[in-house]
């Protein structure tokens, strides 16, 4: 049976970055996409880039009456969710002792509270049918915390694990839950960073591949690039001192803590900011 083909995908912060190649991918795959993201110049410069089965929406993952009528349209004729991609998601960095309260509650809202509304929201029906997948994008940071990402990876360690309780709790009831984790990606949420080569972004569309993959072939766990899910594990099975070695030696000690300021200016303001619709432009 196809997964994808046909079927009603609707996918959060979508306008650009990894939820943007994931709407394409599944375009291409033939699926009915709906996107929803809170910039709406940006959406609707992603549905008319995007073109054929795709419809956009504005929406606040952090507003439960904003995500239920994200859904509601994102039914439309067809009347159903088939899959639900929560993917919108911010990301500051720097130390943590100078994070605004501000930055920490719209983290907070957008990577973990935002992905609980949209759970929560969409479950229901799919219970009801036997019949449903959810991916949750999150991050190698929510199995290995670095320096600099204090409040990033509390969120995304959350995300990782209300994905793997769902995922065995609705199993029996016919619906999946998936959480994707990719490393560092080549979109704004790395801006201004200096990666080493232990650390080489990945694409967006490898990401999007990984989406289509774990559609076709559901799991519950898949990291990008699938390796690293092996390097998480043994980073969290080394003792404090093996732990800081590891971080070290891969260049992730001080990545977010040192990186030029006035190039992730824009994004951290965005991301600090990230409650509410607007017209960003």
């Amino acid at each position: 049976m196809d997964n994808i083909s046909g079927k009603t995908i609707a996918i959060t912060g979508a306008a650009r970055g990894i939820g943007h190649a994931i709407a394409k991918a599944l375009l291409e795959r033939g699926a009915r996409v709906v996107i929803g993201d809170r910039d709406v110049s940006a959406l609707e410069s992603a549905v008319a880039g995007l073109g054929g089965r795709v419809a956009g929406h504005p929406l606040d993952v952090t507003n439960r009456q904003s995500f239920s009528e994200f859904l509601d349209k994102a039914r439309g004729e067809g009347g159903r969710i088939d899959v639900l991609i929560n993917n919108a998601g911010v990301m500051p960095v720097g130390p943590f002792l100078q994070q605004s309260e501000q930055a920490i509650r719209s983290a907070v809202e957008v990577n973990f509270y935002g992905v609980l509304n949209g759970c929560q929201l969409v479950l229901p029906e799919m219970v009801a049918r036997r019949r449903g997948h959810i991916v949750n994008i999150a991050s190698m940071s929510g199995m290995t915390a670095v320096p600099g990402q204090v409040v990033y990876a509390g969120t995304k360690f959350a995300v990782v694990g209300l994905s793997t309780a769902l995922a065995d709790e609705f199993f029996s009831q016919g619906v999946e839950v998936s959480v994707v984790l990719p490393t560092f990606t080549n979109t704004e949420l790395i801006a201004g960073t200096h990666t080493s080569a232990a650390q080489k972004p990945v694409q967006p569309e490898d990401v999007a591949a990984a989406v289509v993959k774990v559609l076709d072939k559901p799991t519950t766990i898949v990291s990008v690039p699938r390796q690293l899910r092996f390097v998480a594990a043994l980073a969290q099975m080394l003792g404090p001192r093996g732990r800081r070695w590891l971080s070290a030696k891969l260049g992730n000690d001080r990545v977010f803590l040192d990186f030029d300021r006035t190039a992730r200016e824009r994004y951290e303001d965005r991301a600090q900011h990230a409650l509410g619709v607007t017209d960003q432009g």
